[in-house]
């Protein structure tokens, strides 16, 4: 049974920081590509972030040295560091992962920027 889980959004200040985390299992982790989506009200899902097998990473210039992706594929788990955050990074956050025509989704954590 495949299984993506998102975990550690919530509510912060502008120019906080959060880490979010997404457990993988299910599934041959380390041969997945793994990245962050995210999904504001009103708009279209966008690519935050990528990672590939090994870690080389791609960043959505929104978020360029703000936001770090990480993964560890001996935990089989894939974060998000989110620093800075401004009120446009409202979203939900989501987990992705893609082997060839392979692609897994989790179901979202919420991120809210407010004071």
């Amino acid at each position: 049974q495949v299984q993506l889980v998102e975990s550690g959004g919530g509510l912060v200040q502008p120019g906080g920081s959060l880490r979010l985390s997404c457990a993988a299992s299910g599934f041959s982790f380390s041969a997945y590509h793994m990245g962050w989506y995210r999904q504001a009200p009103g708009k279209q899902r966008e690519l935050v972030a990528t990672a590939t097998p090994y870690g080389i990473t791609n960043y959505a210039a929104s978020v360029r040295g703000r936001f770090t992706i990480s993964r560890d594929n001996a935990k089989n788990t894939v974060y998000l560091e989110m620093n800075s955050l401004k009120p446009e990074d409202t979203a939900v956050y989501y987990c992705n992962a893609n082997w060839l025509a392979l692609n897994y989704w989790g179901q979202g954590t919420q991120v809210t920027v407010s004071s």
